[in-house]
């Protein structure tokens, strides 16, 4: 079932998030930039898109690194997974690290990350001095085993 997000762009030069292929998970996000952009190592820089989006009631964007990106330039989102929430209507902007030892350089119209867009629950949080109990209880990183 496809879900219709409604999307402006913001400057003409922006473009339309797109999906890789058929199967994709998450639609690209292009960088909007006034010449290249230079990312300097350890160093953030958010990147414009050029587009608002209009998400469902109920769903939520989700911004993610392009695996190529981040495994063979080192830039990844800052915040690891940048979240679009239904109700935002400003620019999509993408806070880019760079993890790498070098200088990284964005182009315009380069893909710079990729949007999943996602339902969620919205819960109700009850203040309880008992929870119940389970196997693993209290056991935190690494409890359940490397294997």
């Amino acid at each position: 079932m496809a879900v219709t997000v409604r999307f402006k762009k913001l400057d003409s030069r922006a473009k339309v998030p797109s999906y890789g292929s058929l199967s994709a998970a998450g639609a690209d996000l292009y960088a909007l930039c006034e010449g290249d952009l230079f990312i300097l190592p350890g160093e953030t820089a958010l990147v414009h898109t050029g587009i608002a989006v209009e998400l469902p009631e109920g769903y939520a964007g989700l911004i993610y690194a392009r695996s190529g990106l981040a495994t063979k330039r080192g830039l990844a989102p800052a915040n690891k997974v940048g979240v679009v929430d239904a109700d935002y209507r400003g620019e999509i902007m993408v806070a880019l690290h760079n993890h790498s030892a070098e200088t990284q350089k964005i182009a315009s119209e380069e893909r710079i990350a990729q949007l999943v867009v996602t339902p969620f629950l919205r819960v109700e949080f009850e203040e309880t001095d008992d929870l119940s109990d389970t196997q693993r209880g209290a056991g935190g990183f690494g409890s359940t085993g490397t294997r």
